[in-house]
């Protein structure tokens, strides 16, 4: 083998290890990309999305927002519920009063991109089937999100009337 022959030997395979080396830094680079965490705004936002669902009328719109194995301690029932059955019973009877829900403060947790937790103070504007007259009860809540499936859905959800309220 001539010295040329050598020396061309010897750049392709020092081409082939340095593209070698670039290829799997690339690859390990784009394999090791992680989702990105979604804003606060974004999971304040998911409020919005209930709400909606409330004025609906439909307590199955409303349940479509929890996850299957989510818990509900809700604001007036003292029932636990723990299954989609029992969520949509809620909603029924919580429906009747034609709520519509407002955020007084709300404080937002990204724990990742995949969970998040928004707390703080809310009221619902509450209307009575019976008499049409309409009442405000504050309450403060707990909604535990995580992302199913490529979808935000409620693990966890309480309310409680505001005990000095």
């Amino acid at each position: 083998m001539t010295r040329t022959t050598r020396i061309r030997a010897a750049l392709v395979t020092a081409t082939a290890v340095v593209t070698a080396a670039t290829v799997s830094v690339g690859v390990s680079a784009a394999g090791s990309a992680k989702p990105s965490k979604p804003t606060k705004k974004q999971i304040a936002a998911l409020f919005d999305g209930w709400n909606a669902a409330l004025r609906t009328g439909d307590a199955d719109t409303v349940a479509d927002r929890y996850a299957k194995d989510a818990v509900l301690l809700p604001t007036v029932s003292n029932k636990v519920r723990t299954d989609r059955a029992g969520i949509v019973d809620y909603f029924e009877h919580f429906l009747q009063n034609k709520p519509v829900g407002k955020k007084v403060r709300t404080i937002v947790n990204v724990l990742d991109s995949d969970s998040a937790i928004d707390t703080g103070v809310y009221e619902f504007t509450l209307t009575d089937p019976g008499t049409g007259r309409k009442r405000v009860v504050e309450a403060r809540y707990t909604y535990e999100y995580e992302k199913r499936g490529g979808q935000w859905k409620i693990v966890n959800h309480h309310s409680s009337a505001m005990p000095e309220g």
